[in-house]
């Protein structure tokens, strides 16, 4: 589009002030006649100059604009659904019942906080039953120990031989192994006593709490679900806009706070149900409601399109007017608008008809 300087001029308006200007002669002659001019001249004159200064007659200039066809983006609109980038399940390592839950659906989590606690009654008594074996084979090994020592001198008085004092140091070294290895399992137990704490197993918040508090649960179940690694707008667009669809294209993003700015970052290649999947990054994305639906507005593709600037449009009685230049004439067409749409980074009206490329738009 390339602005023009013309000088605008009403021939209709131009013989109404000839017609007044002589009026007002005629009656100011037949004043000064009298002896003064009256009031009612006073007021023809006030107003033949503002119908002079508002018709355009006081030899201002009036800038003018060449339409031309501009490219402009065509944007569809779909619904994006805010998601997690990852959803973590807190699993029970043991098996056993629910005494303890301290999250809510919502609440953020750190990576190794405990946020629950499962018991299993049978392991305090398994570690019991263990405590009474460890007494047992440690009497056993005092024992054992004495007897060596007692070997030890009977063989250097020559009481006894060498072959029994062999026979009674392994007695005193199978006790110990099995004093060992009473004390390994009762660490096992212990440590399957302190897998019944539940942790986070990431950063995050806390999506779905599908078991409650008093359930009983088997080993590898879900407790707790927590989406973390960030939030972002998927969306399903209809796979006919496949084609148009670009990785790193500008989307934007209805929200509350007024129209916000996204990225598309990943297209996937399989279709779901005839719609393509795609992620969307945003920053500042409102994550307060997973899977909230936001209204987007994605780029599908390019066409030309007749612009005017809003301030060339008047609305009379529900019609919309631009003032366009038609050979030296200055008339008003009545147009249909269409959407506002950015040109240049300034608001532009689209003119859906009324208009022609290379029609003279005058601009006020």
């Amino acid at each position: 589009m390339k602005l023009d300087i013309l000088l605008q001029r009403n021939a209709v308006a131009d013989r109404l002030a000839h017609s007044a200007s002589a009026f007002i002669v005629k009656h100011a002659r037949t004043g000064q006649r009298g002896g003064k001019l009256t009031g009612t001249n006073q007021m023809l004159k006030i107003l033949l100059f503002s119908l002079l200064t508002g018709a355009g007659l006081t030899g201002t200039q009036a800038a003018t604009l060449t339409l031309e066809p501009s490219m402009v983006t065509e944007w569809k609109t779909v619904y994006g659904q805010v998601e997690s980038r990852d959803v973590v399940p807190a699993r029970a390592r043991i098996g056993g019942v629910i005494v303890e839950l301290t999250v809510n659906e919502g609440d953020p989590v750190k990576a190794g906080e405990q946020i629950g606690l499962i018991k299993d009654d049978k392991i305090a008594f398994q570690i019991a039953a263990l405590d009474a074996q460890l007494a047992a084979l440690q009497a056993q090994l005092s024992t054992a120990e004495a007897e060596l020592k007692r070997g030890e001198t009977l063989v250097a008085q020559g009481v006894i031989t060498r072959q029994r004092l062999g026979q009674l140091s392994t007695d005193a070294e199978v006790a110990r192994n099995a004093l060992a290895a009473a004390e390994a399992q009762r660490d096992v137990i212990t440590q399957q006593q302190s897998e019944g704490a539940l942790v986070a197993p990431a950063d995050g918040r806390v999506l779905t709490i599908p078991s409650s508090r008093g359930a009983v649960i088997l080993a590898g179940e879900a407790v707790v679900n927590i989406g973390s690694g960030g939030f972002y707008l998927r969306l399903a667009i209809p796979e006919r806009f496949a084609a148009e669809l670009r990785q790193d294209a500008p989307i934007r993003i209805a929200t509350a706070k007024g129209e916000a700015r996204g990225v598309l970052v990943r297209i996937y290649p399989q279709i779901d149900n005839g719609r393509v999947i795609a992620d969307v990054e945003v920053d500042g994305l409102d994550t307060e409601f997973v899977n909230a639906r936001i209204l987007v507005q994605v780029p599908v593709g390019s066409r030309q399109a007749l612009a005017v600037p809003e301030a060339a449009l008047q609305t009379r009685h529900g019609l919309d007017f631009v003032t366009v230049d038609h050979a030296g004439q200055v008339e008003e067409r009545v147009v249909v608008r269409g959407e506002t749409i950015d040109i240049d980074g300034k608001p532009n009206v689209e003119i859906m008809s009324g208009l022609s490329a290379g029609d003279t738009v005058v601009l006020p």
